[in-house]
């Protein structure tokens, strides 16, 4: 692991494009500058191994990873409660760039961690979408998952740095994007 210039702390609700506007910010940051980073990427993999599941199903958006999720969920929370550091650990590990995306901080607890660890270089951005919107993406209210801290734990308490607004409306979330680009671009080259 390198040290990072910027890291930026992604937060939102079930599809509300975080995933999509951290690969946007990285296909024009580019790879060298700018890697992606997920939480639920070591969680996933650990949950897979213990349970003799398909590890890169779970990865995606399918219904495999569905029919596990509040099993996971719970799964991980026991985790976090004895480890609360132990999946932004396993996150970072293999980052080398300047710039991180952190595409999917969803406790309180996790960006306690980055912000005791990076301090003033970490960023929280939340994304928001309306739930017209987010059911025409796939979602659909889950009891024991969209009313369980991963979805909910972050929705008050945080001054978040910036409110992505992503309803679908790509000319204001190029406007929107401008800012975070260009503080990017500024960390990367210091």
């Amino acid at each position: 692991m390198t040290e990072p210039r910027l890291v930026l702390l992604f937060s939102g609700k079930r599809k509300s494009g975080k995933d999509h506007i951290a690969e946007l910010l990285r296909e024009r940051l580019g790879s060298e500058t700018c890697c992606v980073l997920r939480l639920s990427a070591p969680l996933k993999e650990q949950y897979a191994q213990e349970r003799r599941l398909d590890f890169h199903k779970l990865l995606d958006s399918s219904g495999y990873k569905e029919q596990y999720r509040a099993d996971m969920i719970q799964w991980g929370e026991r985790r976090r409660q004895a480890d609360p550091g132990l999946f932004c650990r396993l996150a970072i590990g293999d980052a080398r760039q300047p710039v991180w995306i952190v595409s999917d901080a969803r406790r309180r607890s996790d960006l306690e961690w980055f912000w005791n660890r990076f301090g003033e270089r970490s960023r929280t951005v939340r994304v928001e979408a309306s739930e017209d919107k987010r059911r025409e993406r796939g979602w659909e209210f889950t009891a024991g998952v969209d009313d369980a801290e991963s979805e909910c734990g972050l929705d008050e308490g945080v001054a978040f740095d910036w409110t992505i607004h992503n309803d679908g409306d790509q000319q204001r979330l190029e406007e929107q994007l401008k800012g975070l680009l260009s503080l990017a671009r500024e960390r990367a080259q210091a």
